[in-house]
């Protein structure tokens, strides 16, 4: 057995209402055998809490993790590794692979070898439509019985309307399943690398306008509408695509939405000096985006932080601005810049854990701290300042490599073991 002393819990009796309070958490098995003061002598093991953070482990929904067909960058061992360093026990493999998860088959494999991986939950996402091409619809149905609940052709929009919205209907026939959507308008981001602004226009690289994502979002409501089939929209980070969420919510339609951690700790400022660790789709847009996306995190507009952990060898990255691939890795370095940017545990825990959990269907995470629920859990310590400077992740594409960090998670339980600690940590 193994008792987490002296934290500050998010457990069954303060969930509801977001509290926390000083508790020992005794775990036996794969599940929790007690939660409050305990005192016993059969404890194999003990860790010191005081001060830190208790509560589910943390679940992305939206991982990179490159395999099969881009193992260089990363693979399910490398990034289940990340995944847990950065306090989470559950990721969502996306289908850009090499070949796309879009067959039954595929699907297997990457389930399996995240099982025999055994540090995180690895479930995985399903590609809409056969090789991501935006053309013939994949088998939705099989995928689901195999386990699929999540359905994106990440990294691309599905461009045809008429094919999203056969696959939108048959998404709403199968419970639980949910469109995850990368709302991009390619036709007017071919020639840009940057936020289409006056920053682009200060250092003279071709800009990627707001009107790209709104668009998308826009016309995907009104299939919402028709179809009435789950909806998430990813990676949210202009001002006007949020608008819409928050009118579509209150029209009550099914949407949900995530932000990623750098959206929410940096603007297009940050690329005065064009380095390639800051270049990501969507890009970082103004600071008046930014301040309306920690706005829409605060008032629960946007559901979700994900990562989008995109990991790209050091040799792709060091290149030209225009040359090097879009996107960063982030699974290690979440917690702390999202702590950095609320300062409220119950908030960070919501967009973190609880919130994307739901969306995913993963029954078994994001469950209070209490008595028979499953041992999935994080001990996040908000006072431990660190600066990124190596990472577990086989690549290291970080806007945090080298700034200083508060709050990072010291031990990260998967059912019942414990899969991450940091060093030093009694």
């Amino acid at each position: 057995m193994i008792l987490i002393r002296g934290g500050r819990v998010f457990s069954d009796s303060t969930f509801s209402r977001g509290g926390f309070e000083v508790k020992d958490v005794l775990i036996d098995g794969d599940r929790i055998a007690a939660v409050g003061s305990v005192d016993t002598d059969e404890v194999s093991e003990v860790v010191d809490a005081s001060g830190c953070l208790v509560g589910p482990g943390f679940v992305d929904i939206h991982t990179h993790l490159r395999e099969p067909g881009h193992t260089w960058k990363e693979d399910i061992a490398s990034g289940s590794a990340a995944a847990v360093a950065g306090g989470f026990t559950a990721v969502v493999a996306m289908p850009n692979t090499d070949p796309p998860i879009d067959e039954v088959k595929i699907v297997e494999e990457v389930a399996l070898r995240g099982d025999e991986v055994g540090l995180v939950e690895v479930a995985v996402a399903g590609a809409m439509t056969q090789g991501r091409a935006g053309v013939v619809p994949s088998d939705i149905e099989g995928l689901y019985e195999c386990g699929v609940r999540v359905f994106t052709d990440d990294g691309d929009s599905v461009d045809d309307t008429d094919v999203l919205h056969s696959v939108m209907v048959r998404i709403a026939a199968l419970p639980g399943a949910v469109v995850f959507q990368h709302a991009e308008d390619v036709s007017m981001t071919v020639d840009g690398h940057m936020h289409e602004g006056s920053m682009s226009v200060r250092l003279d690289v071709g800009g990627l306008p707001a009107e790209a994502e709104m668009e998308v979002v826009r016309r995907d409501l009104d299939l919402v509408r028709e179809t009435g089939a789950r909806y998430h929209c990813q990676h949210v980070s202009a001002a006007g695509t949020v608008e819409l969420i928050r009118h579509a919510k209150a029209e009550g339609l099914p949407i949900t939405a995530e932000v990623t951690p750098h959206h929410l700790s940096f603007d297009d400022t940050a690329l005065a000096d064009l380095d390639t660790n800051f270049k990501m789709y969507p890009p970082l847009r103004s600071s008046d985006d930014r301040r309306v996306l920690r706005e829409a995190l605060d008032d629960g507009t946007i559901d979700v932080v994900a990562t989008d952990h995109a990991p790209h060898a050091p040799e792709e990255k060091a290149t030209s601005f225009g040359e090097a691939p879009r996107g960063v890795i982030g699974l290690e370095t979440a917690a702390a810049a999202v702590w950095e940017v609320v300062k409220d545990p119950a908030l960070m825990f919501q967009a973190l854990s609880l919130n994307p959990a739901s969306i995913a269907c993963l029954g078994e995470q994001g469950r209070p701290i209490a008595v028979g629920e499953p041992a999935n859990i994080v001990v996040f310590d908000p006072r431990h300042e660190w600066t990124p400077d190596r990472f577990v992740s086989r690549s290291s594409n970080s806007p945090y490599k080298g700034r200083l960090l508060r709050g990072r998670p010291l031990l990260t339980v998967h059912r019942g073991r414990i899969v991450h600690r940091l060093r030093g940590v009694a």
